[in-house]
């Protein structure tokens, strides 16, 4: 019988599940016991998120993981594990193209993409991003799509993107020096690469462009809902 390897994506997947619910017990939990075991948990997914991103080599070193998520430890409700939230602008200009960045840190392309900060609501974010990542001054439509950053490809951590439509209103393109390497705008046919999950954010972005108004689009469900394929 021949074994498929698992994927790297699944193993990253496991070990942030597995150290959320750790964080949260942790959060929660008056039991010393509870706490050595929730803590032992944490160490097996250091484990299997070293093993995903170095290889069994860099297993000795996975302290560093379990150091960096009990910072993360809250009391009660403040120490409920989520994910951290991101936005993504969809920005498009009088021809119809698509803004796309190439990102600093993977070299892969994807459209311009920020934390949202405190302070500021999701659309405010979309345009803080924009300006600051490629010099473009942007008019968020409306919310198009909500993806999970992991299943997407885009980020190691568990993160939700909300996908805005843009239409671009002013600026120059201007990218930013640590974020970005490159920038443009691009047909559906002209796509760079390599990009990060085009398959799922193509088709939607570009109808959006074509004035056709439809529900927003999020990941299917995994059927069953855990051990499904991505």
């Amino acid at each position: 019988m021949t074994v498929e390897p698992v994927p790297e994506k699944t193993l990253r997947r496991w070990a942030e599940s597995l150290a959320g619910v750790a964080r949260t017990g942790l959060g929660f939990t008056q039991s010393q016991y509870e706490r050595e075991r929730f803590e032992e948990v944490l160490k097996i997914a250091g484990d299997i998120k070293v093993a995903a991103d170095e290889g069994l080599e860099g297993v000795p070193d996975a302290d560093g993981y379990v150091t960096e998520w009990m910072k993360d430890v809250g009391r009660g409700v403040p120490g409920y594990q989520t994910p951290k939230v991101a936005v993504g602008a969809a920005v498009t200009n009088d021809k119809g193209e698509l803004l796309l960045i190439q990102r600093a840190d993977s070299g892969v392309w994807l459209y311009p993409t920020g934390w949202c900060d405190v302070g500021y609501s999701a659309p405010e974010v979309v345009v803080k991003e924009v300006l600051e990542e490629t010099g473009i001054e942007v008019e968020p439509i409306r919310l198009i799509g909500v993806l999970d950053g992991m299943r997407l490809g885009s980020s190691r951590i568990p993160l939700y993107s909300l996908l805005f439509f843009c239409r671009a209103i002013g600026g120059e393109m201007n990218i930013h020096p640590l974020e970005c390497t490159d920038a443009g705008w691009f047909t559906r046919d002209n796509l760079p690469t390599p990009t990060i999950g085009a398959d799922r954010w193509v088709e939607p972005i570009f109808a959006a462009f074509d004035g056709e108004r439809r529900d927003v689009f999020y990941d299917d469900l995994r059927r069953p809902v855990w051990r499904g394929e991505a």
